[in-house]
Order: C-alpha cells, then sequence, then structure tokens
C-alpha cells in the first residue's frame, strides 16, 4: 500500500486543523500545529527509509545500507526520489556487479537529482566503472565532469584517488563512494 494515501490526507488536514485554531484565537496552539504540518508534509515528501539508506551507506555500513534500502519499494517514490533510490543501488552493486551498478547509475542521472555534488557523486562511481572496462579515455571525462559538479570540494579526495588509480591500473583497488 502506498503510504502517501495516508500522509497527504493526514497533512491536509492538519493544515486546516492548524487554520481553523488561528480563525478562534489559539494562536500558540495554531503555531504548534504549524509545525505539526510541517512535519508531517517533510515526512509525506521524504522516504524515511531512503534516508536511511543514504545515511548507511555514508557509515559504510554497507549491510545495513541493504536491509533499508531493501524495504524501500521504488514505485511509490516521487520522481527526484527515484533517482537518488537508483543512486543508492547503484553504489550498493557496485561491489558485486560493475554492469547492473552502471546500469543504475545511469537510470539515476536520468531521474534527476537535486544536488550537483551528488550528480558529481554518480559520475565518480561511473569513472570507476569504466576505470574498471578498461575505458580511460572515458573514466577521463567522467572524472573533469565530475570536477566540474563538485563545486564545493567534497569528493576532492575521491578524484584524486581515481585518477591516481587511472595513472597506476596495478594499483585498481577502489571502492565507488
Amino acid at each position: 500500500m502506498d503510504t502517501r494515501f495516508i500522509k497527504i490526507p493526514l497533512a491536509l488536514a492538519s493544515l486546516v486543523y492548524s487554520i481553523f485554531l488561528f480563525t478562534e484565537g489559539y494562536i500558540g496552539s495554531g503555531i504548534g500545529m504549524v509545525i505539526v504540518t510541517a512535519f508531517i508534509v517533510l515526512v509525506t515528501m521524504q522516504s524515511m527509509r531512503l534516508l536511511m539508506a543514504f545515511v548507511s551507506l555514508r557509515q559504510q555500513k554497507m549491510d545495513d545500507a541493504r536491509k533499508w534500502l531493501g524495504r524501500v519499494n521504488p514505485n511509490h517514490l516521487w520522481p527526484r526520489r527515484k533517482g537518488y533510490w537508483y543512486f543508492l543501488s547503484g553504489s550498493l552493486a557496485m561491489e558485486q556487479n560493475m554492469n547492473q551498478a552502471e546500469q543504475l547509475l545511469r537510470q539515476a542521472l536520468e531521474m534527476g537529482l537535486k544536488q550537483d555534488h551528488d550528480k558529481a557523486a554518480i559520475k565518480l562511481n561511473l569513472a570507476v566503472v569504466a576505470s574498471a572496462k578498461r575505458k580511460p579515455k572515458l573514466a577521463k571525462a567522467l572524472l573533469v565532469e565530475c570536477k566540474r559538479l563538485d563545486a564545493k570540494g567534497v569528493l576532492k579526495k575521491d578524484i584524486k584517488q581515481v585518477e591516481a588509480a587511472l595513472r597506476n591500473p596495478q594499483t585498481m583497488k577502489m571502492r565507488g563512494r
């Protein structure tokens, strides 16, 4: 069952109730209800399981990330959130199947991601896949695009690691991020 069918009417009812509280003169209660409404709207827009998978992946807890990601039904996600689901799935698939990881990462780019540094992380992972498939020109082109997208320098260390591995293919012991 899609939980959005429960969350959206609940958020609307909460909004109507907070408006009612303001019109009746209960300003303090109305402000509290607006905060509750904002929280419900945020929960409706985000998939908490997807967020937990993302946090687990950032902490390098791959088993936990797989567990949380397995609980997410991508058909029930908003279109942009589906892109992040494909991104996380592709990042986790890099350990086992590079071809599947490449397909999932490319699909994440097609679905669209909100942040440029997330797009840069996908390009970095695709560069790792390209270098593993012995396509150094494609890997270098992806790294250039990754540098352009990573304006804040979040992936600077990882980009240097991939560049070093491209210069010396014998030391190809990298992991996707």
